[in-house]
Parts: C-alpha cells; sequence; structure tokens
C-alpha cells in the first residue's frame, strides 16, 4: 500500500513536470525538485518492501530494486526532456522527445506496480520480472535525443544514488564518460556467455525461481555488455568505421539476447 501511494504521488508529479514546460523556469524548478523528492521517498519505500521478503529471497529483492531503479531513470529522463523542451513550439522534436520521455515514464511506474503485485504471486513473479527484463533492455536500445538535464539539487540520501543521464543511453550519440580498450570489452562478452546457458535452463525448467535468477542476471550482462562495448567503441586508438562497426554489432547482440528472452517467456 506504500509503494502504490508514493507511486501514484509521482504521477501526479510527473504530470506537474510536464504541465510546467511551457511555465516559467521556477515552477519548473519546483516540479523538478517536488518530482526528485517524491522518487526518494518511493526508493525507500520499495527497499522496505524488498526488506519484508526476507534474505531467503534475494532474487526477487533484487528484481523490486531494479524496477524502481528504472522509474528513477526514467525520471532523469524526463526532467532533461522538460528542461529542454521548455518554450519550445507544439511541432519542435524537442516536445515530442518530452511525450515520448513521458510515456516511459508511466510504463516503469506502471512495470513497478505490477512487479510489486506478482511478488506476492508465486505462479507469475518470474514472469513478471522477465517482462521487467525485457522492458529494460528495448528502453536501453531505444534512441533518446533528450538534453543531458542539470538535475536540481537534491538531498546526500537522493544523491546517493544519482538519477542516470540520457547520455548513458546505449543509443545517445554522447560520448561515455570514460574509455575502455577493445581487450576489456573482450573479457565483458563472457558474461553474455553465461547469462545464455542461464536462460536456456530457464527455458527447460520453467521453475519461477530459475526465471527470476536469469531475468536479474540478463540484465547486468548486457547493461555491462553494452556499456563496455561504448567504452571500447570511443578509444582514441578505434576509427570511425570502425566505431559505428562495433556499436552495431553490440545492438544486434542485445537484440538477439532480447529474442531469445522472449522464447523463454513464450515458454
Amino acid at each position: 500500500e506504500g509503494i502504490l501511494k508514493t507511486a501514484k504521488a509521482l504521477v501526479e508529479d510527473t504530470k506537474v513536470l510536464v504541465q510546467n514546460a511551457t511555465a516559467s523556469q521556477e515552477k519548473l524548478a519546483q516540479a523538478a525538485q517536488s518530482s526528485v523528492s517524491t522518487i526518494t521517498r518511493l526508493a525507500e519505500v520499495v527497499k522496505l518492501g524488498a526488506a519484508s521478503l526476507g534474505s531467503e529471497d534475494p532474487e526477487t529483492q533484487v528484481v523490486l530494486i531494479n524496477a524502481v531503479k528504472d522509474v528513477a531513470k526514467a525520471l532523469g529522463d524526463l526532467i532533461g526532456a522538460t528542461k529542454a523542451a521548455a518554450g519550445k513550439a507544439g511541432d519542435d522534436p524537442a516536445v515530442y522527445q518530452l511525450k515520448n520521455s513521458a510515456k516511459v515514464m508511466v510504463t516503469n511506474v506502471t512495470s513497478l506496480l505490477k512487479t510489486v503485485k506478482a511478488v506476492e504471486d508465486e505462479a507469475t513473479k518470474g514472469t513478471r520480472a522477465l517482462e521487467a527484463t525485457i522492458e529494460h533492455i528495448r528502453q536501453e536500445l531505444a534512441v533518446s535525443g533528450a538534453a543531458v538535464p542539470r538535475l536540481p539539487r537534491c538531498s546526500p540520501a537522493a544523491c546517493a544514488s544519482p538519477l542516470p543521464l540520457p547520455s548513458q543511453v546505449f543509443s545517445s550519440p554522447v560520448p561515455p564518460a570514460k574509455v575502455s580498450t577493445p581487450e576489456d570489452f573482450i573479457r565483458m562478452t563472457k558474461g553474455i556467455t553465461m547469462a545464455t546457458a542461464k536462460a536456456v535452463a530457464a527455458g527447460n525448467s520453467c521453475r519461477q525461481e530459475d526465471v527470476i535468477a536469469t531475468a536479474n542476471l540478463s540484465r547486468r550482462a548486457i547493461a555491462d555488455m553494452l556499456r563496455s562495448c561504448k567504452e571500447a567503441a570511443y578509444h582514441p586508438e578505434v576509427s570511425g568505421d570502425v566505431r559505428q562497426r562495433a556499436l552495431r554489432f553490440g545492438k544486434e547482440c542485445a537484440d538477439g539476447y532480447l529474442e531469445l528472452l522472449e522464447h523463454v517467456l513464450v515458454v
């Protein structure tokens, strides 16, 4: 009930945030501050919910924490999109990006609530975790055109885990914060091999706990692969042509893995 109440408050904050895209900077800042405060409260109440499951079910705890992380990321993107769309005409690309970011925000809040509900249902919680992972990877691969937001100042608790920015999305044209070597990237792909074996095993066993473990491992493996792929592609010794090929193959790898997860979901 606490999670539901706070999530509803966040949805209301989101509406105000979008509405204030055409308002003064002061009103926009106030709306952003309010939404950051609410997402901080939501994170805390979800943590309490995860803790109430007990230490014997760590995989389900991870599913819950990942669900609220996705909401926080969507909020970070939405704040940036709102700032970029401020004062723009209705047909401006920034306004389109704002509408798209708002849709993602609603999707992720809905996903969080579905996940919370599924936690209480042993028969569906693995399936729900897998659906959430598939949606997370799809969003990571989506092209984000939002400007990088300057988030409002927040409390130490809120800033301890900063909201991800649109530039962290794999398909964003913004270079990564740091670069790594191709060798680092090659080592990182081993996680994909392990996650693939786990996914096949889960598809064969159809046990909910195996599916939950697959969802969590898959999310981590794909995120690590995409991050290291982009970091290696932007290494100063990598040519522009090789960079584009590396990024394309990284996306194709993630797309192929998505297809595998969708097969597991069907099974």
